[in-house]
Parts: structure tokens; sequence; C-alpha cells
């Protein structure tokens, strides 16, 4: 009883000073949640999960990796082979990074389909995006790191692409390079920006993004705002505390993803060459170019687009162009809470044009992933193009079949059509 007593007058002290229950009773025992949240909801703990597991195995990693030229491509070998248990560490941290973009892109359509980034979710929205934004930018600088022949070919060809702005683009290539040439000191910002600058804005935007959430609250498949209705206490009928149901709840996918996530550590960590690319077996070489350049598998849609555009307009480059149609194809998902008109939020109550264009638009999202893997000449000329322009119209036309369309009638309550 004495040492219940001393924990108690500890944790009054501690909440005296930094608010610790009153955090937990909001965010977690007092956050009512929907109460028919579905797998598709899985996604945003497993998010949570990777990138602790990417933040754990890179500091491991930061300790024996030396971004120079000379020895990047080394130290990555020297982890793999004389370093205690280092293949596993350095293997969680690259499968780590195809799962992270894996749950995101899941997560990230489950707003697609239910309507997540409508209001009052705007800003939870863009702040996820902004996230996403971010997360690219990541893997990208870490991609480069090892110095693999891929990697150092695959940067050639992005950083190229900041040449063709017009102007100022060559000037501010070497800038960012801080060479004329990829080189040590292109390594060792990368490194900096991988290790320090890039995580912290990320885990500052993780922040945000479950604070925003927990201040208007979660969505859920049907779309109904559980605030709009709750008892004589000010709790919603349709919500029940995210502690201890979810987060109980959530243990089940958390061992089942672990499962597949250490079965491709200790079975397939190459992914079939999309994890891990052949030439990123051998060092960087400026004097060999592999047979064909691509990027990591997550990119490769908007690497697809990039391609697409192959003509000069406006006495610019095709190369620039292509660049805009790429950053746009990223920046218009940005702007999708104003976008879409629909008086309806989720995907179960809208009309059958929604649903058209969600399957064509997905389909052709997957269609453009397979086009950037492949070199520019495996399917004919016209296919990305036409791929591409069915990925801007989903949005660009959002604004008018939304509108148009007849949804059927939202229930007041969950499962009151049932």
């Amino acid at each position: 009883m004495n040492i219940r007593k001393k924990a108690s007058d500890l944790m009054a002290w501690i909440d005296y000073r930094l608010p610790v229950t009153k955090a937990y009773k909001t965010h977690m025992s007092e956050y009512y949640a929907p109460k028919n949240l579905n797998a598709w909801y899985f996604f945003g703990v497993l998010a949570m999960l990777v990138f602790a597991n990417q933040l754990l195995s890179g500091i491991w990693l930061t300790m024996f990796y030396t971004p120079t030229v000379e020895e990047a491509f080394d130290s990555i070998e020297y982890i793999m082979r004389d370093v205690e248990s280092g293949w596993i560490i350095r293997y969680m941290h690259e499968v780590g990074a195809s799962f992270f973009f894996i749950v995101v892109y899941l997560h990230i359509y489950r707003g697609f389909l239910y309507g997540s980034y409508k209001k009052p979710r705007e800003l939870v929205w863009v702040i996820g995006m902004f996230i996403y934004f971010l997360m690219m930018a990541e893997g990208f600088f870490g991609y480069v790191l090892p110095f693999g022949n891929m990697s150092y070919w695959g940067a050639k060809v992005i950083l190229s692409l900041i040449g063709a702005i017009p102007v100022f683009g060559p000037d501010l290539q070497i800038w960012v390079q801080g060479d004329f040439m990829i080189s040590g000191v292109t390594l060792s910002r990368f490194f900096a920006f991988h290790v320090a600058l890039v995580p912290l804005i990320i885990i500052l935007g993780v922040y945000l993004h479950l604070i925003a959430l927990h201040q208007v609250g979660s969505n859920n498949p049907d779309g109904i705002d559980i605030k709009a209705v709750k008892d004589e206490q000010g709790i919603p009928k349709d919500g029940i505390p995210f502690h201890p149901y979810y987060t109980v709840h959530d243990l089940i996918p958390v061992v089942i993803f672990l499962m597949l996530f250490f079965a491709a550590v200790f079975f397939f960590p190459g992914g079939g060459g999309f994890f891990i690319e052949a030439p990123n077996y051998v060092p960087a070489n400026n004097l060999s170019t592999p047979d064909h350049i691509a990027p990591v598998w997550y990119y490769t849609p908007f690497y697809a687009m990039l391609r697409a555009v192959t003509v000069d307009f406006l006495y610019l480059d095709a190369k620039f162009w292509g660049l805009i149609v790429m950053g746009g194809a990223i920046l218009i998902v940005f702007f999708l809470p104003w976008l879409d008109r629909s008086p309806v939020n989720s995907m179960r109550y809208k009309g059958r044009i929604s649903k058209a264009f969600l399957m064509i638009w997905t389909i052709s999202f997957l269609c453009l992933g397979v086009l950037g893997v492949k070199p520019a000449d495996w399917a004919p000329s016209w296919v990305s193009p036409v791929l591409t322009i069915i990925y801007f119209s989903y949005f660009f036309l959002m604004p008018f079949y939304t509108r148009w369309e007849s949804c059927k009638t939202v229930p007041e309550r969950i499962g009151a059509d049932r």
C-alpha cells in the first residue's frame, strides 16, 4: 500500500509539471475511435512500426558506415560480412524501406476509398502527404549511400533532372551535388540529410499528423461523424476507447506483419531484384553503365510518367516537361480534399462514376509502376502517355463527376442501414 501511494504521489508530481496522464487520456484511454474500423485501418499503425524499425536500424548502421567514395561500398560489405549480426540489421533497414512504402501506399489508398481527406480532415491529409513527400526524399538519399553501381547511375539520372530546369538548373544541380559530378561531397551531404535532417522533420510531421487526427477524430468505412450522436456523458455512442480496444486489436496485424517482414529479411532480402538490384552488388563505376537504369519500385509509377514526355515544347526540353509532370503527379494529390465535391465521404455511398474512376485510376497507377521498371521500349510508345493522362484525368475531372453523380443516403448511425 505504501509503494502504491508513493507511486501515486510521484505520478502526481510529474503530472503537475508534465501532463502525462492528461495526454494518455486524450490520445489513448479517452480518445474514442469508430467501432467499425476494418483491416484498411491497420496500415497507419504498421507504418509507425516500420518507421521505428528504420530509425533504430539506421542509427545502428551509422556506427559502421563511412560516407566517402572510396569507403562507402566497402563499409557496407564490412557490415554484411564482418560485423556481428550486421547482415540482419542491414537487411532489416533495406527490406524495411520497401515495406514502409507498401504500408504507406495502402494507408493512402484507404484515404481514397473512404474519403479520409474530406472536411474536417483536410489538414490531416495535407500533413500526411507532406510526410510521404519526405519519405520519397529520404528513400532517395538512402538509396545513394551504399554507392553500388545502380545507386550511382540512378543518382546521376535523377540529379540530371535538376539541370533540365531553364536558366538556373545547371547551377542548382552543382549546388545540390556539392561538386561538378557525384563525389564524396555528395555522399557526405546526402548522409547528413538521410540520418539527421529529413528524419527529424518526418518525426515532427508524424507528431502533427496524429495531433491533427485526434483533434477532429478518425474517419471510418461509412464516413459517418461519430461525434454527431453522443450520450449523456458526451461520449460518442458509436465510439469505443482507442485503448485498450484498438491497441490490443492491432496486435494481431502487427504479429502477422512481423512474420511476413522477417520472412523477407531471412529468405527474400533482395526481393527478386526489386529491393536490391543486381548492379548494386558491385561498386559504383562511372565507366560501366548498367544495362537498364531504373529507380526502386516505389518510384517507378512517377518515373514512367517522366519518361512518357518525349516532345520538346515552347523551346523547353522534354526532360524539363517530364520533371513537371512527375512533380505534378505528386503535388496534385495534396489538393484532393478540395477536388472531391461529393456530399458523402465513403466509396460505399458514392455513385458508380466515382467507383469506376477509382478503379481505372488504380489500374493505370499499377501499370505505370510496371512500365517504370521495364526498359522504355518494352511497351508501345503510346502506352505511358495514355496512362499518364488517365492518372491526371481522375483528379482534374473529380470536381465535375463527384458533383453530378447520384449518391446513396448515408445513415445517421454506424450499422443503422443493416
